[in-house]
């Protein structure tokens, strides 16, 4: 295992939404770690009504399919990740998500690999619908997301940080409005 950050490296993460972006993975871990295009079969990405970002369920029949191109800025497994780091992760997916041990295959190789991802919590959750876009939500809501991170950044090196889900409440109008758009830019 290498050293980064004074914390074994060895963790794999398998991201499907907003993290898949390069530069959301900066803001949180000061860094873009290693990665690989995957599928994780087994499970559906859903829209989350009111929200910028997806998640995932699982689902006999789905597949989500994370295409690693670094040079279309996108990633899918994460790998190398600290401790440290999957500590930070953890916190910025806050109480919706669980993270789960998962098999996904590597589209460029074939090999099967554990990893870890991030699963919603409430699988009767109302507000799920349809299939989240990667595309839709570059041209339309990462600038937005990407503040909002970086709100959550500054937030935690404070005393009395706030949680993400408190953070992105006090950024977006996720309470009273349908669109979710920011209070300020």
């Amino acid at each position: 295992m290498s050293m980064l950050s004074g914390k074994a490296a060895g963790h794999d993460l398998f991201v499907y939404g907003s993290l898949q972006d390069p530069h959301v993975v900066n803001v949180l871990l000061n860094r873009v770690p290693d990665h690989s295009s995957a599928v994780l079969s087994g499970f559906h990405r859903f829209k989350i009504k009111n929200r910028l970002y997806p998640t995932i369920l699982p689902d006999s029949t789905g597949k989500v399919t994370g295409k690693c191109l670094y040079w279309l800025r996108v990633l899918c497994v994460l790998k190398g990740i600290t401790d440290d780091e999957r500590k930070l992760l953890d916190d910025f997916e806050d109480v919706e998500y669980d993270r789960k041990a998962v098999e996904v295959v590597l589209t460029d190789t074939s090999e099967k690999l554990q990893v870890g991802t991030y699963v919603w919590r409430n699988k009767d959750d109302p507000d799920l619908y349809g299939e989240w876009d990667f595309e839709e939500w570059k041209l339309h809501d990462r600038e937005a997301f990407l503040t909002a991170t970086k709100k959550f950044m500054e937030e935690r090196k404070l005393p009395e940080a706030k949680t993400r889900i408190d953070t992105f409440k006090t950024f977006f109008k996720q309470d009273d409005t349908e669109d979710g758009k920011p209070l300020h830019s």
